[in-house]
């Protein structure tokens, strides 16, 4: 309960920051987003139903927002020692990514449409600027956005003990598959 709360906060917050003069928002509060780590002695991979998003059709702006803690593992130690250890889910408890389209596509017509986006990524507390290539494909009301992007664990201060290096890879590839809605006004 306490999360539906958090999203539908996070969603209307969305909305009043990345509107202006009434232009459309496209918003998805159950976006998923997955990380995997590929490594000779293990595999690791983790997934979150409870990525929010916003994508400002007119302007390009977009932002995403997950809850470190939302990440549920196949094994539960994995998924203790990632919050505790690694991510410092209790003092860093969302990763982030603001930016823009920087492509000249028109979001106000349906299609499909491969985009790169500019911006901000935090996690662990650091941002870094990165440009993430992805894909948006609008019908009618709706916008579904993918994308995979590499992200390096030392670029974010996210350290891993000498005793477990062989099992986790040094860099995650990182998936976000959202389903916005546009809410016409």
């Amino acid at each position: 309960m306490k999360n539906v709360i958090a999203s539908i906060f996070i969603s209307v917050f969305l909305a009043f920051h990345l509107s202006s003069n009434a232009q459309p928002i496209f918003l998805g509060t159950t976006d998923t987003v997955t990380f995997f780590s590929e490594t000779p002695v293990a595999n690791i991979d983790a997934k979150s139903t409870q990525g929010v998003g916003a994508v400002n059709q007119s302007t390009k702006d977009v932002f995403f927002k997950v809850a470190m803690k939302s990440f549920v593992f196949k094994k539960a130690l994995m998924q203790e020692h990632f919050n505790e250890n690694y991510v410092e889910s209790d003092k860093f408890p969302y990763a982030t990514f603001k930016g823009k389209i920087t492509d000249n596509v028109d979001l106000s017509k349906d299609g499909t449409y491969n985009v790169s986006v500019t911006g901000d990524f935090t996690v662990h507390g650091v941002t870094k600027p990165r440009t993430i290539p992805g894909t948006i494909t609008i019908k009618g009301n709706n916008m579904q956005v993918k994308t995979s992007f590499d992200v390096k664990l030392a670029d974010h201060n996210i350290t891993i003990p000498t005793v477990v290096a062989t099992e986790i890879a040094e860099v995650v590839n990182v998936k976000v598959n959202g389903m916005l809605t546009n809410s016409p006004k």
